[in-house]
C-alpha cells in the first residue's frame, strides 16, 4: 500500500488462537500462509508446529534481493 498500514489487534473477545498455513501432512491448497483456522489453545497434534527456513543463497545476496 501506499499509505501507512496499522496491524490489526484481532478480537476482543474470545478464547481461540489462530493457526496460519498447512503442515507436510496437508493437500497443497492448505500450505499456503494465507490459510487460517482457528484452534482452542489447549489443542494438540503431530504435524502443528513452525518450520524454519534459510536461504541458499549468501547473506548479502540475499538482503541484496529482498529476502
Amino acid at each position: 500500500p501506499s499509505g501507512s498500514v496499522t496491524d490489526p489487534t484481532g478480537a476482543s473477545t474470545g478464547s481461540y488462537r489462530v493457526l496460519r498455513g498447512g503442515s507436510w501432512y496437508d493437500e497443497a491448497a492448505y500450505c499456503r500462509s494465507a490459510d487460517r483456522n482457528g484452534y482452542a489453545p489447549s489443542y494438540r497434534n503431530f504435524n502443528l508446529g513452525f518450520r524454519l527456513a534459510l536461504s541458499s543463497l549468501g547473506t548479502s545476496q540475499a538482503a541484496e534481493r529482498g529476502n
